[in-house]
């Protein structure tokens, strides 16, 4: 698995606990909130411990998506291995003034495109709220296709898939 990507416009590194003032910022935006939930990051202390653990390791990857300059960090995109899922699930999360501009689509194929030449993934997941618009336009513009509702704890969640 590769933990340097570059795009047009993008580059993506692995996330590490030295990203942990980006994190703080990302987790604690509006969309992230609603969308993802309150992962009870409120200080840098706590952030570093939460990059630390999307930092790559067996079962969860992470990437930092920054402009191209390499300072701007605009969001994330993870491959992570859920308790509840057969395969690994792709995410994404991005800073509200850098939506609708390409960005999540452009670091998500990098990601996915990557993956699936790697070969070592016959099926990707990706799980959405059924009410994330915006994720689930993304999803479909990336090639997943929706499989079947799916309950997880309190929630129910959009399952999506793209197959090798």
């Amino acid at each position: 698995m590769q933990h340097h990507l570059t795009t047009e416009r993008l580059v993506l590194n692995s996330v590490t606990p030295a990203d942990a003032g980006f994190v703080l910022e990302l987790v604690n935006t509006p969309g992230w909130l609603k969308f993802i939930g309150d992962r009870q990051v409120h200080d840098l202390a706590a952030a570093e411990a939460y990059a630390q653990k999307m930092s790559n390791t067996e079962n969860a990857n992470s990437w930092v998506v920054r402009l191209r300059d390499g300072k701007t960090p605009i969001g994330v995109v993870s491959f992570l291995q859920r308790d509840y899922l057969e395969y690994r699930d792709i995410g994404f999360a991005f800073l509200p003034g850098y939506g609708k501009q390409g960005y999540a689509f452009e670091a998500a194929s990098a990601v996915l495109n990557s993956l699936m030449e790697e070969g070592s993934y016959p099926c990707i997941y990706a799980t959405t709220l059924p009410g994330n618009v915006n994720s689930i336009q993304l999803l479909e513009k990336l090639g997943l296709h929706y499989e079947r509702m799916i309950r997880v704890g309190e929630e129910d969640l959009r399952l999506y898939a793209i197959k090798k």
